[in-house]
């Protein structure tokens, strides 16, 4: 699903970041995306999404050079990850359950076609009564949990998590994962940055640990 050869990146003229990441995303796969704060997972995270160029190397997303990729295509390879950012990014202009149905309408489905898979999916995550609540008014645990729901509806072929239960209590945040898992289950390829090594040692999966702008993978 994602392929680096030998990536780096720099800021400007400064040193890089990040280097020598040589590593791949397969289908199906389930991982942790771990290090120490400022380590650069969410720089890594932006990589895999394509929202940075990385300044050598090699990407590939869905066996496709990301550098050569026609700008017009890029907004439709996107819609095949989803991501879950650490500051939201929910429209405040909408409710709850806007922001969650937001890809599928991007998509040009009709609402009667995914209403109740959206209301059944912010029930899960403890949202069921906040639905017509726009983002103002909710707690930062609550903004979590329904960018968790956007990223999820249109089930991605890959996700993306940066800290995804870092604004939430420890029972919420293994209901979350399980969550994870389950869309892992039904064919979604996983990556999580976490610092939380007590919510990883719960789940047999992949770590990848980066420091001080490197990456070593413990499978």
């Amino acid at each position: 699903m994602i392929q680096f050869e030998n990536v780096g990146l720099r800021y400007g003229m400064g040193p890089e970041v990040l280097r020598d990441m040589s590593f791949d995303i397969p289908k199906h796969s389930f991982q942790f995306l771990t290090g120490p704060s400022g380590a650069g997972k969410t720089t890594l995270l932006r990589l895999m999404l394509m929202a940075l160029t990385p300044t050598r190397g090699l990407i590939r997303l869905f066996d496709r050079d990301i550098a050569v990729i026609p700008h017009r295509e890029l907004p439709m390879l996107r819609r095949r990850v989803g991501i879950v950012f650490q500051d939201f990014r929910l429209l405040d202009h909408m409710t709850t359950y806007e922001n969650v149905a937001l890809p599928l309408r991007v998509r040009g489905k009709e609402e009667v076609s995914y209403r109740n898979d959206v209301i059944e999916l912010l029930k899960w995550v403890g949202l069921g009564e906040r639905l017509h609540v726009r983002p103002p008014v909710l707690s930062g645990g609550e903004k979590q949990r329904a960018a968790i729901a956007r990223a999820l509806i249109d089930q991605p072929e890959v996700l993306l998590a940066d800290e995804p239960t870092g604004n939430v209590d420890p029972p919420m945040a293994r209901r979350i994962l399980s969550l994870f898992v389950e869309l892992n289950r039904l064919g979604t390829a996983v990556v999580i940055a976490t610092h939380d090594i007590a919510l990883m040692d719960r789940y047999d999966a992949r770590r990848m640990i980066l420091t001080d702008g490197r990456l070593e993978i413990h499978e």
